[in-house]
C-alpha cells in the first residue's frame, strides 16, 4: 500500500486519484501519522450482481489437467 503525505497529495490530486480508481489503496499521512486512507468504493448489490452473472458459466473443470484442453484438430496454428 502506497503511503503520501498531505502536501504531496494535494499537488499531485488528480494522479492519486487515478491511481486509486485503477484498484490502489493509499494511506495518507499528516507528521508521519496516518490519517485516512484512499480506495475506490465498493461495487452495489446490483453490480455485484451483473458481475457474477457475466462470469456464470465462463469456468471451466478440467478432469485431467496435465492434459490438452484441445483436441489435435481443433487447433488452428498456422492461422
Amino acid at each position: 500500500m502506497t503511503q503520501v503525505n498531505v502536501t504531496e497529495l494535494r499537488q499531485k490530486l488528480p494522479a492519486y486519484l487515478e491511481r486509486v480508481r485503477r484498484g490502489e489503496r493509499i494511506r495518507v499521512t499528516s507528521r508521519g501519522r496516518v490519517i485516512a486512507e484512499l480506495s475506490a468504493p465498493t461495487p452495489t448489490a446490483d453490480q455485484a450482481t451483473l458481475a457474477r452473472k457475466r462470469l456464470r458459466g465462463s469456468v471451466r473443470r478440467f478432469e485431467r489437467p496435465t492434459e490438452p484442453v484441445f483436441g489435435p484438430r481443433e487447433w488452428d496454428v498456422n492461422g
